[in-house]
């Protein structure tokens, strides 16, 4: 059984979305403040976060919350669940590594099918590797069933939503990908500014295990590219 942790300090919506989630054969545990949320991430980590922003007094408390979850784990799924849906809070959140940022008018079905998609990483990478499933351009080797991608066979650490875009990317190399072709391709709804924030973050962690990474091409008002390298595994 998943378990889910719910991070909500308004005692009704927490309670409800508990009661939902409980409902769908979901464990969940439930929290009202970033404090006690930590205190047991520290313990036990959940197989999936959903996270207010404000916290309590704290304003930003789930924004502190997320990063001390990806300092325990680079792979737990996160999503925000907010009533802030402006555009600064949402390129923030996704900066920090959530995979998902939804507001709260989301309607109950929508929400569980985003729940439902992160869920299916965590199933697949418990299953044996089919080859068919391996693309492999230069350095990189994705694995999709898995959603595991590898650079110079060292394994990275990737969001649902940045191994879409990678993948997206490069099961295409050579062919430039407009923003909303990656928005579908990853399974979101964002703006402009939140794919290239998605992009930066996707490039920090391939030049991490090679400084001279340059396969990804921006092209100003078009859209990003994968370019194909000579580089050999």
């Amino acid at each position: 059984m998943k378990r889910i942790a719910i991070v909500e300090d308004e005692k009704s919506i927490r309670e409800n979305y508990a009661d939902l989630m409980n409902k769908q054969g979901y464990q969940v545990e439930t929290y009202a403040n970033r404090l006690t949320a930590i205190a047991a991430f520290e313990i036990r980590l959940p197989d999936l976060a959903i996270i207010d922003i404000g916290l309590g007094h704290e304003y930003e408390g789930g924004f502190m919350l997320c990063q001390a979850l990806r300092k325990l784990s680079q792979t737990v799924p996160i999503i925000f669940l907010t009533a802030r849906d402006n555009d600064f809070d949402t390129i923030s959140g996704l900066r920090m590594g959530a995979d998902d940022y939804l507001s709260k008018d989301i309607g109950l079905e929508h929400l569980m099918v985003r729940i439902s998609a992160l869920f299916r990483r965590i199933d697949l990478q418990q299953t044996p590797t089919d080859q068919k499933s391996i693309l492999k351009r230069g350095l990189l080797t994705i694995d999709n069933d898995k959603m595991q991608i590898c650079w110079a066979a060292q394994s990275l650490d990737f969001t649902v939503t940045e191994f879409w875009i990678v993948h997206a990317l490069a099961n295409r190399a050579g062919t430039v990908r407009n923003r909303q072709q990656l928005m579908q391709d990853a399974r979101m709804v964002v703006d402009d500014n939140t794919i290239t924030s998605h992009i930066k973050r996707i490039r920090k962690k391939f030049l991490s295990l090679d400084a001279n990474f340059n396969e990804i091409t921006a092209l100003y008002g078009i859209g990003y590219r994968w370019d194909i390298s000579d580089k050999i595994s």
